[in-house]
């Protein structure tokens, strides 16, 4: 009876990817084997259940229907019945190439499930079996190489010739094709009938897509689409690239298998092809259905056979149709399971997976070069298993594409390559490993036939190191030990290394047959559990480089770039009109001296001409000198390999900025403008990551030419440095100039040895990358760019505000005879000014009030420059304050007060607001100065200019800040002394010369003592104004003097002479000072000391002024030896009339004393000063009351 087909069975199994479907568990004879298979994909229909055949069917007989195509099998039905031609030599590449996510990283095998059997049966068979083997990462390929078919082929075209030969010398000397057997066709053919038979059905299955179709909705669908996702090109195109080896059109490099199917066996992972027939029934949704000839039983071999297919597929039972030399008998249903312990039939699982881990550990161990064909061999009936490199063997020959593995290998390191490469940035790890796959593919090509995919994979390896990283550790992302993939054996770690070859200590060659790589004596190794281990590791070669430096890092970025340009250079049809350049000839930089260079003024005319052509760039479209067509793979890769390269040489000019090259910076951002240049001219529209990148380099730049101008005295270095190339530079330039000649960027790169030039320079660069930024609306999009260019550009202006000021203040020392400010001064003082406002509008337009206070800090300067050049020189005697300095002071004082306004508070920086305050004190002092000193009374009252000189000084006071403990507070602290030491010079002065007004003398009596006492006290905590100090002490006892004048009583007077002898005594700290710097002085003359000591303890007392010390001596010792004198006089007649106080009488007595002493000392012209200064010293000893503490100068 013949069972109803199941219309409604399962279909696991659809046209394209599944969900992961696990496999079961198997324990058989308490030996536990784990099994677990995913559908990635099937292009077989929906499974329909097999149709019983009758008993007596006569199989020898064809069904209606066979070998004809059926709605229930789809298109692929001869596929899946068993009778389409046998496997591919390259069907794991085919598999490979539609999983490539998995190559090279998950997966340790990709074969046909025929292949997978035949290395598990090798100890139970002694049929022969020849695969070659492929290495991709951790991933081995095997495919079949059917040594009888390659020789067919041999015989026809030549290839393999170097194979046959070796095969004949070493392997079987008399070989000779073998036929098939007549039995071997009849099993076949009634085994096909069979399949057809059980098919026979209604019919009624639904008609399913064409197998492209499904193809492309599974596998291809996954697979990496290079141009659209990655930024490179996609190279390879299958069958132009392919067709270039002969007879490549026909190998094969299609998935043809019905299905693929990732099976995990044990720990093993395997991607698989299987094209078994599935069928629906019973009560499980799959079953296999084999037909058994009832008078041979099943042996070992078949049974491993079956139960493989079933795990493979993960199929739970097998149905087995019997039969009598092809008439039908019964059927019977055995579960997976089962299959192992069948009569004849029995075998270990546990054994079939110890061969499984040994096999796969012997080929990964022994198979360790990547792109390398092996080929593994056991001759029929022999217990030798061996391996062999072909392409060591290849090698031998003339040319390597002799191995027709040569092409698939390349093309699949290449995709798995790129296919990392779409991960990059969450694999950094894998860097290693993408480098050694692109490295060996490269090894496999021929520039002359294969120059895309050469220049493409060299790009790859140009974008591994990357270049636009923040600083750091160069080995931060990379393991340090180097392991580009530490997954080729996990259990590899604690291994050492294996010797060069990769072979097993204890499996060395037999003398016989020094060729194979490695040797398995006897095939009953492979039954011993762990017996093979996998030692490999990688070695060093296929770590990823660890950069000791930026440069390092570089040049191998160039290295690549150019192996990539010449690739693409030499694809290109050489035009005849091309001019000839010798790459290995320099091409000159050009060097500017001042005879050359057109100055600012020729700067703007180019600057113009940049900025057009930048303009055009956004509308035109460029063509290249070498002929290459817009569009094409060479004009998208050149563009890619010259940005990188452009890229590449702005991060060593960088890296040369940081370590103070500047020449050699200068030369790479050079070359980087020109790559940038060669860009612009073939490319027809700028993205605007280019022009943010063209921003930098400019930006760049400008700050070389700045800090060459800085380093002036250095410029012959940098001038050698500048002029230094590299034969690898010389030869991108060449790759450069094949596609354009133009300079645009020519004015930014030139080295001059003018310092305008170079600030114009600089100045100019950040503009053009400030323009870009404008006109390309990337402003918005990248603040930071903006702001960095435009502080820049405040800080450019700035700097060359300030060689204009420094210019003309030379120009203004210069000026002795002429009595005018001369028309440079005021040119250059337009120009200083103008680069000052514009500085300060940029710094204003980022709100950086910092360095906007800075600015006006600087234009204030600039108008006290112009102050001073407007004093008027007609004579000393005649000179007065001019309304044009006080103009300029005013203005100067308003730009000050106009920076203390941008920073608001002290806080926001300290240092720059300290910095304002004291410019500012420093020019109310100076206008206040020159108006005492040069009192304008021709356009003034004496009383308004004294108005005006207090309010002034008062201003100063104000803005010197004398308590903030600084390394400016003793100089705040001079200038407030002097400042009230002025001051009670004025009043002084003032009292002097007033009569009249009671109210007003008293006013100014009482600030000019305030004002000395301030001043005093100021000086009196500084330990270097000895003489400032003397100075106002003794005019303020010549206002002593002044007061007593206008005293009537001896009583009153002697109170003020008294007051005046006590300041007198007060100044015992600086004479105490004074006395230090001349002992210091006279023992290091005495000592005779080396020269270089002498020069050190002089400038200690180089502030020391010896004429004025000697002046002030003098008049000292005349005030002195005058209130002494006055002092006994009013005593004496005091002590006649009254009769003293026994103070008094002491008093007299010491005055007396020292009167007579001082007299003595001032009649002896012979006396040093030292001696003076220690007799005057023991004087005031003398005056000073004991019981006074004497305060003086600390």
């Amino acid at each position: 009876m013949e069972e109803p087909c199941g219309a409604s069975a399962a279909a696991p199994l659809r046209g394209d990817a599944e969900e992961p479907k696990q496999g079961s568990v198997l324990f058989l004879g308490g030996n536990e084997v784990k099994s677990s298979a995913v559908v990635k994909y099937s292009s077989a229909p929906p499974q329909a259940a097999f149709a019983r055949l009758q008993e007596k069917t006569d199989l020898k007989l064809p069904p209606a229907n066979w070998l004809r195509e059926s709605a229930k099998l789809g298109p692929a039905g001869t596929t899946i019945l068993g009778n389409s031609k046998k496997s591919k030599p390259f069907s794991s590449f085919g598999m490979a190439y539609d999983f490539i996510d998995s190559v090279g990283n998950d997966v340790d095998v990709v074969s046909d499930s025929e292949n997978i059997k035949k290395l598990l049966k090798i100890p139970y068979s002694k049929s022969h079996v020849s695969m070659a083997v492929h290495r991709i990462g951790r991933t081995l390929l095997l495919d079949e190489l059917d040594i009888q078919e390659l020789f067919m082929r041999s015989s026809q075209t030549g290839d393999w010739t170097w194979l046959k030969e070796f095969y004949q010398r070493l392997i079987d000397q008399k070989w000779q094709r073998k036929k098939k057997s007549k039995e071997h066709w009849y099993q076949k053919a009634i085994l096909s009938k069979f399949l057809y038979y059980s098919i026979n059905g209604d019919g009624a299955a639904q008609p399913v897509p064409s197998t492209s179709k499904q193809h492309q909705e599974g596998p291809v669908a996954g697979e990496s689409d290079e141009a659209g996702r990655a930024s490179w090109p996609a190279p390879f195109e299958m069958p132009s690239s392919l067709s270039e080896d002969p007879g490549a059109s026909n190998q094969g490099l299609k998935n043809d298998f019905v299905r693929n199917i990732l099976w995990t066996f044990e720990d093993i992972h395997m991607l698989v092809g299987s094209n078994m027939p599935i069928f629906g029934g019973g009560r499980y949704p799959a079953v296999s259905l084999r037909l058994r000839d009832n008078n041979k039983p099943i042996n070992v071999l078949t049974g491993i056979d079956y139960w493989l297919d079933n795990l493979i597929c993960n199929v739970p039972e097998l149905v087995m149709c019997f039969h009598v030399n092809g008439i039908v008998q019964k059927y019977e249903m055995i579960k997976t399971e089962d299959i192992p312990n069948l009569e004849n039939s029995n075998f270990s699982t546990k054994v079939i997976k110890d061969i499984a881990q040994n096999i796969l550990s012997f080929l990964k161990s022994n198979c360790t070069k990547e792109g390398h064909t092996y080929w593994l061999f056991k001759a029929s009936g022999s217990d030798i298993v061996k391996l062999y490199d072909l392409t060591t063997l290849c090698e031998e020959t003339e040319d390597k594409y002799q191995n027709p593995f040569t092409m698939p290998v390349a093309i699949l390191l290449y995709k798995v390559a790129c296919n990392m490469m779409l991960k990059k940035n969450q694999n950094k790890k894998h860097y290693g490993t993408i480098r050694t796959l692109l490295l060996n593919c490269l090894k496999l090509l021929d520039n002359g036939r294969h120059p895309q995919i050469i220049a493409s994979a060299n790009y790859m390896l140009s974008e591994l190191f990357q270049l636009d990283e923040p600083k750091k550790e160069d080995s931060a992302d990379f393991p340090i030990n180097g392991n580009s993939d530490e997954s080729y054996s996990e259990e590899e770690e604690e291994m050492p290394d294996s010797d060069e070859n990769g072979s097993y200590s204890n499996s060395s060659d037999p003398p016989d047959d020094n060729k194979a790589v490695a040797i398995i004596k006897s095939v009953g190794e492979l039954s011993v559990p762990e017996k093979y281990k996998s030692v490999h590791r990688i070695r060093p070669s296929c770590a990823f480089p660890v950069c000791h430096g930026t440069e390092e890092r570089c040049r191998l970025v160039l290295n690549h770039v150019l192996e990539g340009l010449k690739s693409v250079d030499s694809s290109v049809k050489k035009e005849g009109d091309l001019p000839a350049a010798d790459p290995s000839t320099p091409i000159p930089l050009k060097y500017e001296d001042e005879s050359t260079s057109g100055g600012p003024e020729s700067l703007e005319k180019q600057m113009a001409l940049f900025l057009d052509k930048m303009g055009s760039f956004q509308k035109g479209k460029h063509s290249s000198q070498s002929g290459m067509i817009p569009g094409s793979w060479q004009y998208k890769m050149k563009l890619q390999l010259i940005l990188k390269s452009s890229r590449a040489y702005y991060v060593l000019s960088d890296a040369a900025m940081i370590l103070q090259k500047y020449g050699r910076a200068l030369r790479y951002i050079k070359l980087a403008l020109q790559c940038h240049d060669t860009y612009c001219c073939l490319c027809g529209s700028m993205l605007p990551e280019v022009l943010v990148f063209l921003c930098q380099c400019l930006t760049l730049c400008g700050d070389i030419q700045l800090m060459l101008a800085q380093n002036a005295n250095n410029r012959a270095a940098y001038l050698e440095e500048y002029n230094y190339q590299t034969k690898e530079d010389q030869e991108i330039l060449h790759s450069l100039h094949r596609e354009s000649r133009c300079q645009v960027f020519a004015w930014a790169t030139d080295l001059s040895t003018d310092l305008e030039y170079q600030l114009s320079v600089s100045c100019k660069c950040y503009e053009a990358a400030y323009e870009i930024l404008l006109f390309s609306n990337l402003k918005s999009q990248n603040p930071e760019q903006h702001i960095q260019v435009l502080k820049r550009m405040g800080n450019i202006r700035n700097e060359i505000g300030v060689f204009y000021m420094n210019q003309a203040a030379a120009v203004q020392t210069e000026r002795v005879v002429s009595k005018n400010v001369s028309t440079t001064e005021q040119q250059l003082w337009k120009k200083s000014f103008s680069c000052f406002e514009e500085g300060i509008q940029n710094f204003e337009s980022i709100d950086d009030a910092t360095n906007a206070a800075l600015l006006l800090c600087n234009t204030g300067r600039l108008m006290r420059i112009c102050a001073q050049a407007h004093c008027a020189t007609e004579g000393d005697f005649k000179r007065e304050f001019s309304p044009e300095e006080a103009l300029y002071y005013n203005k100067a004082i308003d730009y000050y007060l106009k920076a203390l306004r941008s920073l608001g508070k002290r806080d926001v920086h300290p240092a720059v607001w300290d910095s304002v305050n004291w410019e500012l004190s420093t020019t109310y002092f100076t206008m206040a100065t020159l108006q005492q000193d040069y009192a304008p009374l021709s356009r003034k009252a004496q009383e308004q200019i004294e108005k005006e000189v207090s309010e002034a000084m008062m201003k100063s006071l104000k803005y010197c800040d004398v308590d903030t403990v600084s390394e400016r507070q003793p100089l705040c602290q001079y200038r407030a002394a002097t400042i009230h030491h002025r001051l009670a010079s004025m009043y002084h002065s003032c009292l002097r010369n007033q009569v009249g007004d009671e109210h007003l003398r008293k006013q100014h009596r009482v600030l000019a003592d305030l004002h000395y006492s301030k001043a005093v006290r100021l000086f009196q905590l500084l330990k270097d104004a000895p003489c400032e100090f003397l100075r106002v002490q003794l005019e303020r006892v010549a206002f002593a003097e002044f007061q007593m004048a206008s005293q009537n009583s001896s009583a009153g007077k002697l109170k003020t002479l008294s007051g005046a002898l006590d300041i007198m005594t007060k100044t015992k700290g600086a004479f105490q000072l004074i006395r230090k710097e001349l002992v210091a002085e006279t023992e290091q003359i005495s000592e005779d000391k080396s020269p270089a000591e002498s020069v050190s303890v002089n400038d200690s007392s180089a502030g020391l002024n010896k004429e004025e010390v000697l002046k002030l001596l003098g008049i000292f010792e005349s005030r002195m030896s005058f209130l002494l004198l006055q002092s006994i006089k009013l005593l004496t007649s005091s002590k006649k009339k009254v009769g003293g106080s026994n103070e008094e009488e002491a008093a007299l007595k010491t005055n007396k004393q020292v009167y007579s002493l001082l007299l003595r000392a001032t009649a002896n012209k012979g006396m040093s000063l030292l001696e003076r200064t220690e007799l005057m010293l023991s004087l005031l000893e003398q005056l000073a009351p004991r019981s006074e503490g004497s305060p003086g100068m600390q």
